[in-house]
């Protein structure tokens, strides 16, 4: 994906630190104070422009939610909706993905969603892929027991690589579908690529899995 450069885009997104959220380690294990209530934490990891945290959020008003995105000059345009929108609800963190655990421990956040994640279709890129075991073993050190990832895709490379690593690390599956929209899977909020993939005719997978219970 090619970005378009917005040199404007830290100084806006300095601006609005009660959406894009400054120092966010100092929220560590305190996010129910950011929020000030107690209800759980979904984040999306890949938030992209916000499209389907927005649609969450509006949905499901009693949840907590936090997309994460690394480039400035795309968070910007998630920032533009949430300023628009003026959602309690939803947070952005414009910080990496693979350091996660920075700014999460253990039982901070209840589920995590990746959508149309990077495929990194070259093999010597698979570490690379957040479904890798690696990013799995993170998203376990953050999620409260038997935490839920939800995972949505239209590449079917992805899609299988991710469905081996979730069974290698004993992941438990509670939801597939190898093509949403023809399925009868309720309340789906589209992303933007989902969207475009879709009108393209193009199939698009998702699953649930949750981790196991702690012993």
């Amino acid at each position: 994906m090619r970005l378009r450069n917005k040199p404007w885009a830290s100084e806006k997104i300095g601006q609005y630190p009660h959406y894009v959220v400054p120092n966010p380690e100092e929220c560590k294990g305190k996010w129910n104070e950011v929020f000030q209530n107690e209800n759980p934490l979904h984040i999306e990891v890949g938030t992209g422009k916000g499209q389907f945290l927005l649609g969450m959020a509006k949905q499901n008003p009693h949840i907590n939610y936090i997309g994460i995105e690394v480039y400035e000059s795309v968070i910007v345009s998630a920032l533009d909706r949430l300023i628009e929108a003026e959602l309690p609800n939803f947070k952005l963190l414009n910080v990496n993905a693979e350091e996660l655990e920075k700014y999460f421990t253990k039982n901070d956040v209840e589920r995590v969603y990746l959508n149309f994640s990077d495929p990194w279709p070259k093999k010597r890129h698979a570490k690379r892929r957040l479904t890798y075991k690696s990013f799995l073993q993170s998203y376990e050190n953050i999620l409260v027991d038997e935490g839920e990832i939800h995972f949505k895709t239209d590449n079917q490379g992805l899609f299988e690589f991710s469905l081996m690593s979730f069974s290698e690390y004993g992941l438990l599956l509670k939801f597939l579908s190898l093509d949403l929209h023809k399925s009868d899977f309720e309340g789906n909020i589209m992303t933007e690529y989902e969207e475009k993939f879709s009108q393209k005719g193009q199939r698009i997978y998702r699953c649930e899995v949750k981790y196991r219970e702690s012993l």
